[in-house]
């Protein structure tokens, strides 16, 4: 059971990650006792006539080996890359193959190199941009530049970081200089301080627009309700005999409608307008 998980692949390669499949490819075959026949690429001889059975055991062994270095070789390769090294004899003619055809030489890698550090001293934090993201892209370039064989320190993207922070993080800075050697912070203390502070942040800034929504919602159903109290206080006055001045005779003790002194009804009896028939002083 344990032999046979071991024989699953670390990895697969393809075009383009070689350096790290290189590594966790070696250390496999190196757990599985098969490393020697990548280094040493030895032959195994055709048994003599009447071999012991110690000779046969060890003839089989490393035949056995070469074929399951050379098997992992295959399970570890994309599909592309396993048409190319299918038809190689040996698992060292095959790794030198792998290692010629994907590692580059040093004149590309230096250029690789030199295009991910002005990819890093070009980018700038937007205002936008959550810290934690930010950082996230620093770190693939570095985790990039390593893999290619050069070195890339996190007190460089320290440096990074802090020459890039928007103002709004400049109060924040001045505390750590004060508390902090800013030349020997940690990465990854100086983010737990950046995210502190976004986190309060965001939270007051949570707070905020809750409470102006609580306020609006109250201030809707204020005037809402007020409407309704005014028509309920109109409807109810009206049915207790009060209204409104008159705009005819500016009494309160009838509608617009209904008063004896509008301009625009004529009256029956001398045929004036102005008054109804009720109050005419020619009855």
């Amino acid at each position: 059971m344990e032999e046979s998980s071991l024989t699953v692949a670390p990895s697969v390669l393809d075009e383009d990650n070689y350096e790290t499949w290189a590594v966790r490819m070696t250390v496999h075959l190196q757990a599985l006792d098969v490393w020697e026949v990548v280094e040493e690429n030895y032959e195994v001889p055709p048994l003599g006539a009447n071999p012991t059975v110690a000779q046969m055991k060890l003839h089989k062994e490393r035949r056995t080996r070469k074929a399951k270095a050379k098997a992992c070789l295959f399970a570890a390769v994309s599909l592309s890359i396993f048409i190319k090294i299918m038809k190689i004899d040996s698992a060292a003619e095959i790794w030198e193959y792998l290692k010629e055809e994907y590692k580059g030489d040093e004149r590309i890698k230096n250029m690789q190199v030199m295009n991910l550090i002005r990819e890093f001293e070009m980018k700038k934090m937007r205002e936008s941009d959550a810290v934690k993201d930010y950082a996230v892209q620093f770190l693939s370039i570095a985790d990039k530049v390593r893999l290619l064989g050069k070195e890339f320190s996190n007190e460089k993207i320290v440096q990074k970081i802090l020459v890039t922070l928007p103002e709004k993080y400049e109060a924040t800075i001045s505390s750590l200089e004060n508390s902090k050697d800013l030349s020997t912070i940690s990465l990854t203390e100086l983010l737990h301080s950046l995210e502190a502070v976004e986190q309060r942040r965001l939270m007051r800034q949570g707070d905020t627009a809750e409470g102006a929504f609580q306020a609006r919602m109250h201030k809707n159903a204020g005037h809402k309700n007020g409407k309704v109290n005014n028509k309920k206080s109109c409807g109810n006055n009206q049915k207790n005999g009060v209204f409104p001045p008159c705009p005819h005779c500016k009494k309160t003790n009838h509608s617009p409608q209904k008063c004896w002194w509008r301009p625009d009804v004529k009256c029956n009896k001398c045929g004036k307008q102005g008054h109804v028939e009720r109050i005419c002083k020619n009855q």
